[in-house]
């Protein structure tokens, strides 16, 4: 095996090795024979990087529940069933509603003969599910593309 010879100097008589090389190769030996002796020394594993931070979802709206909700507060009473409007009563409010924070606080304190709904009466994620509702309405033909209207 490996003796040592001078100082700093050592040879491995059994592969051929002396000087230098023979201390590399001691020296990796040694390292192989510790991490075998030394429980769960394995070689690192590859680990996946931290899932990064949730961002702060926004609430989905949800159209469907807006349908539904539209009815039962009765708006359609007012701005009718597509959100047409009418000369009567309410105004159109739909194909393409007014943007969100203008129409919660539109419902919230109307000008007009529309009555004001508070929190305690509806919440805002109604009222946005009732906009997301509006906004999935499409726009009707123009008038020059109704025949009946030629």
């Amino acid at each position: 095996m490996s003796t040592f010879t001078e100082r700093g100097k050592s040879t491995c008589k059994s592969v051929g090795l002396v000087g230098p090389t023979a201390n590399t190769a001691l020296i990796i030996l040694l390292f192989g024979a510790i991490l075998t002796w030394v429980p769960n020394a394995t070689p690192r594993q590859k680990t996946q990087p931290p899932a990064p931070a949730a961002k702060e979802s926004k609430p989905v709206e949800d159209a469907a529940k807006g349908k539904r909700l539209y009815a039962t507060y009765g708006c359609y009473e007012c701005h009718g069933y597509q959100g047409q409007g009418s000369t009567a009563a309410g105004p159109r409010i739909a194909p393409a509603p007014v943007p969100k924070d203008a129409f919660l606080a539109y419902v919230r304190q109307p000008s007009g003969e529309m009555p004001p709904y508070s929190e305690r009466v509806i919440s805002d994620a109604d009222l946005a599910d009732i906009r997301a509702f509006l906004a999935t309405i499409p726009k009707g033909p123009n008038s020059d593309e109704v025949p009946l209207l030629k």
